[in-house]
């Protein structure tokens, strides 16, 4: 008996060793690590060890580990297609997370099809990233994990004209950039459509700093509100630019938004209204909040990065293990697939001709300079269709 115990006992253990020492099924991660969005890269990253870590723990995908290899895009075009290319064709990845720029997003389209490796995007919101805007055709690889410019757009217009009541509204957006300009252009239809008016349209080229110009335009028009389709650094500056100019409208802006805009606006964020993708005080992220601040030693700031990144992992983790293989192509088809699947900060469905989650809700935020951070107010959903 001893002996049968023992045959056994050494099978086990063999079998084990082999499942350890199995190939690593490769996943890849494009995330902005260096320049102005470097906040929400490296949170990204670090969301996307996390969820790996505790994967591999309960015993990896297939028998398999999972390997997570990163590249910094550094929010250029250029970069992002070099590293796409580099994660297929060198690293043998059959998934790719990120990023959070939609450019960055579209510009690797013809690559992830091209070797038919899925991608899912964090934050790029611009339609054009997973739907052709000249065929309006589904593009096959794309996928993303938040709404879209037009619902945030939506958002936005209906919830500055119904529940804010401002019918009178400024606009300032960057004409360089995918993602202000798609949302620009959604929350004029939408606004206008309700009866608002844009008293002033102005407009800015990224990387430009002073936005007094644009701002005595926009406060001469008598605009009660000020719409900041923008990024976090230039919302950051426009908030503060106008107090000193003296005008303090309602600030209202999507998901550029940062924690970290409080250290160069200042008191000029009190009040101010944000679309985002989650709450931050949801109780069910308090855990992976603990975990972020034991691996790395720093609180989270840009949590929603954090999630996305985290979720997105698991969302491929579950894909590979339904396609039952890894393979490129087996995978987005079971990513396209993907129904009902339990994540950490909501349950997503595939809304297969767009790619899209299905329903997502949007949350509303309000800062408040006392507690330095953004209250959540509430759940929204537009109600606008078009």
């Amino acid at each position: 008996m001893k002996k049968v115990l023992s045959i056994a006992l050494f099978i086990v253990l063999a079998l084990s060793s082999v499942a350890l020492a199995a190939a690593p099924i490769k996943i890849g991660y494009l995330a902005n690590l260096t320049g102005d969005a470097a906040t929400w890269g490296v949170h990204e990253k670090n969301g996307a060890i996390l969820a790996v870590e505790e994967i591999n723990k309960k015993g990896g995908v297939l028998g398999r580990p999972l390997q997570l290899v990163v590249y910094d895009v550094k929010a250029k075009a250029e970069d992002a297609i070099s590293a796409a290319r580099r994660l297929i064709l060198e690293d043998k990845v059959v998934a790719i997370g990120g990023t959070n720029f939609s450019g960055l997003n579209i510009a690797t389209v013809p690559i992830i099809e091209q070797y038919k490796v899925p991608q899912i995007g964090s934050y790029p919101t611009n339609p054009a990233v997973t739907v052709d805007p000249n065929t309006g055709k589904v593009r096959p690889y794309s996928f993303r994990i938040c709404f879209t410019d037009p619902y945030q757009g939506k958002v936005i217009a209906e919830y500055l004209y119904n529940k804010l009541g401002i019918k009178e509204a400024a606009i300032i957006h960057d004409i360089g950039s995918d993602y202000s300009e798609g949302l620009t252009e959604y929350f004029i239809k939408t606004y206008t459509g309700l009866g608002g008016k844009v008293v002033s349209n102005q407009a800015f080229r990224s990387g430009d700093v002073d936005f007094r110009a644009q701002l005595t335009n926009a406060k001469n028009s008598g605009a009660k509100a000020l719409v900041m389709p923008n990024l976090y650094k230039e919302m950051s500056l426009m908030m503060k630019q106008a107090w000193e100019l003296d005008w303090k409208p309602t600030f209202i802006g999507g998901d550029g938004f940062s924690m970290n805009m409080f250290e160069i606006a200042g008191p000029a964020m009190e009040n101010s209204y944000w679309v985002y993708h989650l709450s931050f005080d949801d109780p069910v992220l308090k855990p992976l909040y603990a975990k972020y601040e034991a691996k790395f030693k720093v609180k989270a700031t840009e949590m929603v990065n954090t999630v996305a990144a985290y979720d997105i992992v698991y969302w491929i983790a579950d894909a590979i293990k339904r396609a039952g293989k890894a393979d490129g192509a087996a995978v987005r088809d079971a990513i396209e697939n993907t129904k009902n699947l339990k994540l950490l900060h909501f349950t997503l469905t595939v809304d297969k001709a767009t790619h899209n989650p299905l329903n997502k809700p949007a949350a509303i935020l309000q800062f408040k300079k006392d507690k330095k951070e953004a209250i959540f107010l509430e759940m929204f959903a537009p109600q606008t269709t078009f």
